[in-house]
């Protein structure tokens, strides 16, 4: 992750990831399984929310809970930006 540019101020972050955010929202095909994972990890490490997955399907929580792992060691702001490389990459290739 260190290869990742993080020059961009922080109030200049904010308005992209809100934008990323609702881009993905706003998508109406399914993502694939690991997309989904990344997203949401990069998402709950971005907004510092680490309230337990809550899904109803214990596997469900379990993929979640691996995804949080992997990103334990970058910061807000990396995990904004990672989220934002993500949904762009993704919904401008589909990959």
């Amino acid at each position: 992750m260190s290869s990742l540019k993080y020059s961009m101020n922080s109030e200049a972050l904010d308005i992209e990831f809100r934008e990323a955010v609702d881009s993905i929202n706003g998508h109406q095909d399914p993502f694939p399984a690991d997309v989904l994972l990344k997203l949401y990890a990069y998402y709950k490490k971005a907004t510092n929310d680490y309230s337990r997955p809550s899904s109803s399907k214990a596997i469900i929580n379990a993929f979640k809970t691996n995804a949080l792992f992997q990103v334990e060691d970058i910061t807000q702001d990396q995990a904004k930006q990672c989220y934002i490389d993500l949904a762009n990459t993704y919904l401008i290739y589909r990959k």
